[in-house]
């Protein structure tokens, strides 16, 4: 089933409110990282000045780690570049400065987790890695999520997953109207920014092992906007042969990851009239539309954009032949050995969102059968039946309940099982209850769980939480090791997902093991009232 929002979109719009060959079996992977003989493989100190293809960068070092930031990886889109697929970087002459960031794709303002600004000189990224190594790091490259419209590689501190053993690469990409206008408009533009996070892959099995990686073990890793970025790299035959594992955390590929030509389309022509490109000086509709808005102010353009939107590549083009759905149902996919996961109480945070927007209140008990009915339409007795309100603490738990396992659970699941029937698939759930709340927030009138968003806490060092108590430290510690096994060696601790039901293993601090996924979330009824 697909609903018109997800829980990101009307999770950041209450919170700005409130303040590898396509068709190729792939077996069940051995270790990446055979062992090698003795003597033939070094563990090295590696110094922070290194020779990239485009020219030497120097990075910092602060204790066993190593930080080169906003390294360029292709030309900027600017000026005659913008709305054209990214070109390759510039060399350069001399070391290039790599201590600080670049600037972070143009996005609107007022969104926690955004990093508003104008600049479109923006595909920069970021390399993490150990300061010794012995060559043979696993490399993880992590797709930032943000709707597609917000976001950077920066607000990611990735140092944990980097001392846990792997080179880390972060990714700026052209977002919202900068990265996936309509290509009928502007010719070519409408998945700008998966192209961008191509070039990138691109950048990385060319340099990955100048900082201690194996260019030829790269795991893609995303969530939610990010998440669905992986998909489109499986679906996509332009992503062939840049990555040999993904994981994908809280994105449903079976339901997500592109947009109609239509839905393109419309999207576009709302932002043509609003910047009044529709007609030239003498009123002749169409003349100059292309030529209109490459004049636009980023500025202008954001505006006209919108801030709640959530962009996709068109399918049915040369990027995108098929939808991720589709590819994956037919097995014209990227076949790698993939982790995909979803979070136990997804929608919460949404709820619990819309509560903190000026004159949001928590769900009163009356408000919850028009917001079931709001949500399902015709399906809406069904779903009354089987989420009452009198089984829950809240009406907002109630909703959040329901519309999680809608939209997230027996998504994800089918996703697993589509995955699986052509290629090694791990599922997971993370489940912790007792997550970090988002920072300057007021306390939720509820628990917010395992709500979208709350496993990145446990991954990345991440200012938009409060702290992990430092009694998880150990669950946090075990996540990390996990994430960066599976990008050595395509397995976990757990089996692989096999079968309907399938091995869903849960992640929490108090319970590491096997769960009832399908009756925890009502899976065969959603299948029947899907």
């Amino acid at each position: 089933m697909r609903h018109t929002r997800s829980v990101s979109q009307w999770f950041v719009t209450a919170l700005a409110l409130g303040g590898l060959a396509w068709g190729l079996a792939a077996p069940e992977p051995a270790a990446a990282r055979t062992p090698a003989p003795a003597g033939a493989s070094k563990t090295r100190d590696v110094g922070t000045v290194v020779d990239t293809t485009a020219g030497k960068v120097r990075g910092t070092a602060s204790g066993r780690l190593r930080s080169f930031r906003g390294i360029p990886y292709a030309a900027p889109p600017t000026g005659e570049l913008r709305w054209t697929p990214p070109r390759p970087a510039a060399p350069w002459t001399g070391v290039r400065d790599a201590t600080a960031p670049g600037s972070p794709c143009a996005q609107p303002a007022g969104l926690p987790i955004g990093t508003p600004g104008e600049n479109e000189d923006c595909l920069h990224l970021n390399v993490t890695a150990p300061a010794r190594t012995d060559g043979r790091l696993p490399v993880i490259v992590w797709i930032h999520g943000g709707s597609l419209m917000y976001g950077s590689g920066d607000m990611y501190g990735p140092d944990r997953l980097a001392a846990g053993g792997a080179v880390v690469v972060s990714v700026n990409y052209r977002l919202g109207v900068m990265g996936f206008l309509s290509g009928t408009t502007v010719e070519g533009a409408d998945g700008l920014g998966l192209e961008d996070q191509q070039a990138a892959l691109r950048w990385v099995r060319a340099n990955a092992a100048a900082f201690g990686g194996d260019a030829r073990n790269v795991t893609i890793m995303g969530e939610s906007g990010g998440g669905y970025s992986v998909c489109d790299h499986l679906a996509s035959p332009r992503s062939a042969g840049l990555f040999d594992r993904a994981v994908v955390q809280s994105a449903p590929c079976a339901t997500g990851g592109t947009r109609t030509r239509a839905e393109a389309e419309a999207d576009a022509r709302r932002i043509v009239k609003a910047l009044g490109c529709d007609r030239n000086e003498n009123g002749v509709r169409g003349e100059h539309t292309e030529s209109c808005l490459r004049r636009a102010s980023a500025a202008d353009l954001l505006k006209a954009y919108g801030p709640f939107n959530e962009p996709r590549p068109v399918a049915g083009t040369e990027l995108m032949p098929l939808s991720p759905a589709e590819a994956l149902r037919t097995g014209r996919f990227n076949r790698v050995p993939v982790l995909v996961g979803v979070n136990h109480d997804e929608e919460r945070g949404s709820v619990l969102g819309r509560e903190l927007a000026p004159g949001g209140a928590p769900m009163r008990p009356e408000e919850y059968e028009p917001a079931v009915r709001q949500a399902f339409g015709d399906r809406a007795d069904d779903v009354l039946g089987r989420y009452p309100l009198s089984r829950f603490a809240s009406a907002g738990e109630a909703l959040a309940t329901a519309m999680t396992d809608a939209s997230w659970s027996a998504p994800t699941l089918d996703t697993a099982r589509l995955l699986s029937r052509w290629t090694p698939t791990r599922m997971y759930e993370f489940g912790e209850r007792d997550t970090p709340w988002f920072k300057g927030y007021p306390a939720p009138s509820f628990e917010q769980r395992a709500q979208h968003m709350s496993e990145l806490a446990y991954l990345f060092d991440l200012d938009l939480f409060q702290a992990v108590k430092p009694e998880q430290a150990g669950f946090r510690d075990r996540m990390i090791r996990t994430w960066v096994e599976f990008a050595a060696s395509g397995r976990t601790d757990w089996p692989a997902f096999r079968g309907a039901e399938g091995h869903v293993q849960t992640l929490s601090s108090d319970a590491w093991g096997r769960t009832d996924f399908t009756r925890d979330h009502h899976y065969r009824f959603w299948k029947r009232h899907g």
